[in-house]
């Protein structure tokens, strides 16, 4: 990572987005920042978040078509979702923006100094490390990847195994591991594990009733072990020796 906070600009009016870019260029005496791609509407937005890596979206409301809230709720649905900050001529939308968990909130026309500001409040902007947004109790945590131990779904939950403390999400253990491939494995049905975190196979027994087959991965920072399904026992071996 370069440590440049990149940008998506979203207006359906070219010399707003213009706007924007003169003032991002302006801004980069202090802070290192990067337009990266340009949409006039939800669905080009969209087609941007899908090829490109994405930090901050500098969002308009009022579009053809899906306008920026709704916009807004389909990004915060993506994990790891870029930051939202919403540039409008209406003030009317605060509150709802702000409930989708928007960085700020900016009425055009927007000073230099006050878009500055909040490109700053972005977390751990520049070089941050990979991380696994949580909503909590209206918050927004940024737990680094590298912090995330284990996963395992239980009901219509994830809960996050991290080494300080574990969290809870809503989104499913398929998409958290389509998400970053090649970091977890799946050791069951319902298990996923930092293959980082993993400090090597311990036979425990063989059991043919069982859904595991008497193998178990070793947590190295907790000492847990974790059973591993007869399923997935190969593509474990194979991801542990990569």
């Amino acid at each position: 990572m370069t440590g440049e906070l990149r940008v998506l600009l979203v207006d359906d009016e070219a010399p707003a987005r213009n706007r924007l870019r003169d003032l991002l260029a302006d801004c980069r005496d202090q802070l290192p920042v990067r337009v990266v791609g340009e949409a006039g509407d939800a669905t080009a937005a969209l087609a941007v978040l899908a090829r490109e890596t994405i930090d901050v979206v500098l969002l308009d409301i009022h579009m053809p078509g899906e306008d920026g809230l709704a916009l807004a709720q389909r990004i915060g649905e993506r994990n790891a979702p870029p930051a939202i900050i919403f540039i409008t001529a209406h003030d009317a939308h605060a509150i709802r923006a702000f409930d989708l968990a928007a960085t700020d909130y900016l009425l055009k026309p927007v000073r230099m100094e006050r878009l500055l500001a909040a490109l700053r409040r972005i977390p751990a902007v520049p070089g941050r490390l990979p991380s696994l947004r949580i909503t909590e109790r209206g918050q927004i945590l940024l737990v680094p990847l590298d912090q995330v131990l284990w996963m395992r779904a239980e009901q219509k939950y994830v809960t996050v195994h991290a080494i300080s403390r574990n969290y809870l999400v809503e989104e499913s253990l398929s998409a958290l591991e389509e998400s970053w491939p090649g970091r977890f494995v799946r050791i069951h049905r319902n298990t996923l594990v930092s293959v980082a975190a993993v400090s090597g196979l311990r036979q425990t027994g063989e059991n043919p009733d069982a859904d595991n087959t008497g193998w178990t991965v070793l947590i190295t920072q907790t000492g847990e072990e974790l059973p591993v399904s007869r399923r997935q026992l190969p593509i474990v071996r194979n991801q542990l020796r990569r």
